[in-house]
């Protein structure tokens, strides 16, 4: 059987609930957002008209700017092919899912790099690390069933991948909160980085975890 045929029975995949729809479309604008703006920032000398902490913020980076770039661009590609990995028309081709999962894996294994000198320090660092282990440990169950032809079970785990590596973009909110009380709370971007990853994946994927458990059968 070959992955064209594999999922033969999309009428068994029931529609995600709206909010998560609109989560997921939100997510994806945040994310390519926070990658051009990253890319703007390794590209320019810092400004001076900018906030202290974000000039810093933008001088780390600059300073692992291979890495940084390599990261940020294979996350702007995986991140604009997911809505193919769902959308019914294209979710059944194999270029697609291949490169879903190809592009996966370099997201995950450049994010181990990028942990190796976290902005926040060793809090920041696990948080990368427990949740990027998820995302590769979902990718691959992902892989598998969608090899052994079992769509069920396949769009859950594509679901939870899906959940985890978005969680980059609900961190982003969570931060800009941190950056408005900054002056009240005195914490620095090394500070604060580590809870807002926490606080960021932990929501994704939780809340996609709960929905996957009230469904009956694997959603869309």
């Amino acid at each position: 059987m070959t992955p064209t045929t594999r999922h033969s029975h999309p009428h068994e995949l029931t529609p995600l609930p709206s909010g998560l729809r609109v989560g997921f479309w939100l997510c994806i604008v945040v994310a390519i957002a926070v990658v051009m703006r990253r890319l703007l920032a390794l590209g320019h000398s810092p400004s001076s008209t900018e906030p202290p902490d974000l000039q810093r913020l933008d001088q780390f980076f600059r300073s692992h700017a291979s890495l940084t770039y390599v990261h940020i661009v294979v996350a702007l590609l995986f991140v604009c092919i997911l809505p193919l990995v769902y959308w019914s028309r294209t979710r059944l081709w194999q270029p697609v899912r291949t490169l879903f999962y190809l592009l996966g894996l370099v997201v995950g294994l450049t994010a181990f790099g990028m942990a190796a000198h976290p902005v926040g320090g060793v809090v920041e660092g696990a948080a990368v690390v427990v949740f990027n282990l998820l995302f590769l440990f979902s990718l691959l169950q992902s892989f598998r069933y969608w090899r052994r032809g079992d769509t069920i079970a396949d769009r859950r785990w594509t679901l939870r991948a899906t959940a985890i590596v978005l969680g980059i973009a609900t961190t982003r909110p969570v931060m800009g909160v941190f950056f408005a009380t900054a002056r009240l709370t005195g914490w620095t971007p090394h500070q604060f980085f580590g809870p807002a990853f926490w606080i960021g994946f932990t929501i994704n994927t939780v809340v996609m975890e709960l929905v996957l458990r009230r469904r009956a059968r694997s959603i869309e």
